[in-house]
C-alpha cells in the first residue's frame, strides 16, 4: 500500500543486516512511565503521504487511552528497512512498525516479532471483516503476526491525451486481451501509442524505432521476485504459479516456460521500439517518465492514485483494468500491509491496544476518509471508494477485481524472501540486457532459490 511498496528495490539492505539481528530483552527507544503510568509507544511507517492520516489515528487513540501516547517516525522506504534492521540487531526496535509481506518471514525466523494470536482470541477480533485472504497472510504455524491494515491491486494507467491523438477509444481499454504470442489487443494499443520523432506510430511501416519520441509502454524491471507491477500479473494470467503452495511454500517455479514466455514478450516490445531499453529506462522512475510525457502507458499499483489522478499530476491520466490473459481472466496481485509488535517491547499490552486500534474500523474509517489507500476492512474500503468518487477520481479498475471471483492472487510469502528477491531480480535484468538466455537465466535463478530451502 503502500504498498508503496517496492520490495525488490530495497530487500538487499535487509539481507546485509538481517542475519545479525537477535531479539533483545529491552524495549524500543526511550519510553515513559512506570507500570500503571504514562506510556509512549514508538511507531514507525515509511509513507509520507500516509503520515497525516495515521497521526489522526494516533490522536484518536490517545483520546480513548489518555495514558498512552503514540510517537510516529516516518522514514523513506529504503532507509526505513535499513534503520529497522539496525535497531532490531541492537534489540532496540520500535514497539510497533508497519510491516510488509516480503520482510516479515525473516522477523518470524529470528524471533523478533510477537505472536498476537492470544490477544486476538482474548479480545475476539473479527477476522472476517477484512478483505478476503489478507488475514491469512500473517499466520504461520498457528501464530499470528499482524492484522491487515490496507490492500492494493494493479491496473493499467494511460495518458488520455495520447490515447485520443492515436484515435484509441477509452472503451477499448476496458476490454484489452493479452497473450505471449502476439500480445493481443494490448500490444496493438501499445504499438499505436508508440510515436517516433516524425509522428509515426508503431504500426506504421515507416516507424523509426531508433528515434522514439514517446514509448507506448514502460515496463518495471526493479520488481524483485514478485513482478507485482507487471510481469508477475501477466505470468499468472498465463497460467503460471510462483511456488508449490502459498504462503510458506518451499519450491519455486521460476523455470516454468509460462514465465519465460512473459519475459520474452517484454523483450520483443523493446526490440520493436515500443518500450525503452533497460539500460536507458533504469535511470528514471516510470512515474517521472510518464509525467514528463515520454511514456504513454504502464502498470501501476493503487498506491499511485495520487501520483496519476491527484492535483499534482503533470499529464491527464486514466485507469483501465488488467488485460484478459490466455487463461480467460484478468489477474492482479492483491497485497496488504500489517503492523508488527516488537517481541522485546516493554509495553506489550499498550502495543497490542495500538495494533488492535490500527486494525479496527475506528482507525480505518479515518484512513478511508483521506482515500490515501484502501483500508483492509471491507466497509472502510467502500468508504475510501466513495471518497475517490466524490473527488472525481475513477478508480474502479482497482476495485472491481476485489469483487470478482478469481481475478486476484496473493503474492508469495516464504522464508528467504530477501535473498530470493535479489536472485530473481538480478536474473531478469541480466536476461533483459541480453547477457543470458531467458530459459537459461530463469533456470539458474530457480535452482539458486530452491537451494535456499534444502
Amino acid at each position: 500500500m503502500n504498498t508503496t511498496k517496492r520490495a525488490g528495490l530495497a530487500l538487499l539492505a535487509l539481507s546485509l543486516a538481517g542475519t545479525l539481528a537477535a531479539c533483545g530483552s529491552g524495549g524500543g527507544q526511550e519510553q515513559g512511565g512506570a507500570a500503571g503510568g504514562d506510556v509512549t509507544i514508538d511507531y514507525w511507517l515509511w509513507d509520507d503521504k500516509q503520515l497525516p492520516v495515521y497521526q489522526a489515528c494516533a490522536d484518536a487513540f490517545h483520546k480513548a487511552n489518555p495514558n498512552v501516547t503514540v510517537k510516529i517516525t516516518q522514514t523513506a522506504w529504503a532507509q526505513y528497512w535499513q534503520n529497522l534492521t539496525t535497531q532490531l540487531a541492537a534489540g532496540q526496535a520500535p514497539d510497533v512498525w508497519t510491516d510488509h509481506g516480503s520482510y516479515y518471514p525473516q522477523f518470524v525466523s529470528s524471533g523478533q516479532i510477537m505472536d498476537i494470536q492470544p490477544f486476538v482470541d482474548r479480545d475476539k477480533v473479527d477476522l472476517t471483516q477484512y478483505q478476503e485472504g489478507l488475514a491469512d497472510l500473517w499466520v504461520k504455524d498457528g501464530k499470528r503476526y499482524g492484522l491487515p491494515k490496507d490492500w492494493d491491486t494493479v491496473a493499467l494507467v494511460y495518458n488520455t491525451t495520447m490515447l485520443a491523438e492515436q484515435k484509441v477509444k477509452p472503451a477499448e481499454m476496458a476490454d484489452l486481451t493479452w497473450n505471449p504470442a502476439d500480445g493481443g489487443t494490448l500490444q496493438q494499443v501499445i504499438a499505436k501509442l508508440t510515436v517516433d520523432e516524425n509522428g509515426r506510430n508503431g504500426l506504421d511501416p515507416a516507424f523509426d524505432k531508433s528515434k522514439v519520441k514517446v514509448y507506448g509502454f514502460l515496463p518495471e524491471w526493479g520488481d524483485g521476485s514478485q513482478g507485482q507491477n507487471g510481469w508477475g500479473d501477466l505470468a499468472v494470467a498465463n497460467g503460471w504459479t510462483y511456488l508449490d503452495k502459498n504462503p510458506w511454500g518451499t519450491r519455486y517455479k521460476y523455470d516454468d516456460p509460462k514465465l519465460a514466455q512473459v519475459i520474452d514478450w517484454y523483450k520483443q516490445l523493446i526490440d520493436k521500439g515500443y518500450a525503452p531499453k533497460f539500460d536507458k529506462q533504469s535511470t528514471l522512475g516510470r512515474d517521472a517518465v510518464l509525467n514528463a510525457g515520454k511514456g504513454a502507458m504502464s502498470f501501476a499499483g493503487s498506491w499511485t492514485i495520487s501520483t496519476f489522478l491527484g492535483p499534482d499530476a503533470e499529464q491527464k491520466f486514466a485507469l483501465a483494468p488488467m488485460p484478459v490473459g490466455p487463461a480467460g481472466t484478468r489477474k492482479t496481485a492483491i497485497n496488504g500491509l500489517s503492523d508488527a509488535i516488537f517481541a522485546g517491547t516493554e509495553h506489550k499490552e499498550e502495543a497490542w491496544k495500538w495494533v488492535k486500534f490500527l486494525g479496527s474500523a475506528d482507525c480505518q474509517d479515518i484512513v478511508a476518509d483521506s482515500a490515501v489507500v484502501f483500508p483492509a476492512i471491507k466497509t472502510a474500503s467502500d468508504k475510501a471508494a466513495a471518497a475517490h468518487q466524490a473527488a472525481g477520481r475513477d478508480v474502479q479498475a482497482y476495485l472491481d477485481p476485489t469483487k470478482a471471483r478469481g481475478e486476484t492472487f496473493l503474492l508469495p510469502i516464504t522464508d528467504h524472501g530477501n535473498e530470493i528477491s535479489q536472485i530473481v531480480q538480478d536474473a531478469i535484468q541480466s536476461i533483459v540486457l541480453g547477457q543470458v538466455g531467458t530459459a537459461e537465466g530463469l533456470k539458474q535463478a530457480n535452482d539458486q532459490v530452491n537451494a535456499l530451502f534444502t
